[in-house]
């Protein structure tokens, strides 16, 4: 395992109605108090939830001492509107980005071009970098006693992370292929990765062993996500195009009660962290659902929370 402290991070979505609204902030509020190293907010595809990503992160940036990392996507976007939606990122005071290429929207019109002038996400990763040099081309600080500003040697950088696929991206014809990726996306600048969700710790742990050994030099983040019920199971089935873990989907049907099924679901995430941060992970990424209970309780379950009472995670139902 790395010398290194472990990072923990969460990743939310934009609220879909008023009452998902309402109750988002107190989500936060809970997240950040366990000083998580980042929480992630998604971006829909073609800027579907821009207004409403935006709002997310400037309230982690005003309420919270949290860094927040703003999603960005390939899809649907020019030059223009990509360029003008980084700086408004960064006017809001977001340094942390996730550069993907995003999926199209489903109400797409026949014959348009679904990605548009963004083509891969190593240009989108070179674009972020670009317009924040544009931005903050050099950085200043005033001399003491004089009418003059220094200049600092170093600008301000930003950190760009990168989606990895431990069992392959779903257009990809290899492992070798998916590892190329990160390798392109590093050479234009990305400096961490987080995968996407996977259920065994052996998926993972080969797919980092095999980056490391082909020249990915940044840490690569495991993203897990505690399954508490055979709807939320079916959603990451959904969302990750991963195989049905056969065994934890029987444990959930034939539980009876909502509170053994979130326990069956927060246990098994825990043990996957274990494993993976005993295998060398140099973190966990949690997909919180906009629920903080579950994750929080795997982190306690791992060591992983602040010492004292506040910090721990209460009895509560969460919805499917």
């Amino acid at each position: 395992m790395s010398c290194t402290e472990p990072r923990y991070s969460f990743e939310l979505y934009p609220p879909r109605n008023e009452r998902a609204a309402a109750a988002l902030p107190g989500t936060i509020d809970r997240l950040a108090a366990v000083r998580p190293d980042f929480i992630s907010v998604t971006f829909g595809a073609g800027g579907s939830s821009r207004t409403a990503s935006l709002d997310v992160l400037r309230y982690i940036l005003q309420h919270t001492d949290v860094s927040p990392m703003a999603h960005l996507t390939c899809v649907g976007s020019s030059h223009e509107e990509a360029n003008r939606l980084i700086r408004e990122f960064l006017d809001a005071g977001v340094r942390r980005f996730l550069a993907v290429r995003g999926d199209p929207p489903a109400d797409l019109p026949e014959g348009v071009d679904p990605i548009g002038d963004i083509r891969t996400t190593a240009e989108l990763v070179q674009l972020i970098h670009r317009v924040q040099a544009e931005r903050v081309p050099y950085g200043e600080l005033p001399v003491p006693g004089l009418h003059a500003r220094a200049l600092l040697e170093h600008r301000e950088h930003v950190q760009i992370a990168v989606a990895a696929f431990p069992n392959g991206h779903p257009s990809s014809r290899s492992v070798s292929q998916d590892i190329d990726a990160l390798l392109a996306k590093q050479a234009a600048g990305a400096n961490l990765g987080i995968t996407q969700l996977f259920f065994h710790a052996e998926d993972y742990l080969h797919f980092a062993q095999r980056a490391a050994e082909a020249g990915v030099a940044f840490p690569i983040l495991p993203g897990i996500m505690p399954v508490t019920s055979p709807a939320r199971l079916k959603r990451m089935l959904e969302l990750s195009g991963e195989d049905l873990p056969s065994d934890l989907a029987i444990e959930l049907e034939v539980e009876p009660t909502d509170e053994g099924r979130r326990e069956i679901g927060v246990a098994w995430a825990a043990r996957l962290a274990q494993r993976l941060l005993d295998g060398g992970a140099p973190g966990i990424h949690l997909y919180t659902f906009n629920q903080h209970e579950a994750v929080l309780s795997v982190l306690d379950r791992i060591g992983a929370l602040p010492t004292g009472d506040a910090d721990r995670p209460t009895t509560q139902k969460e919805p499917a």
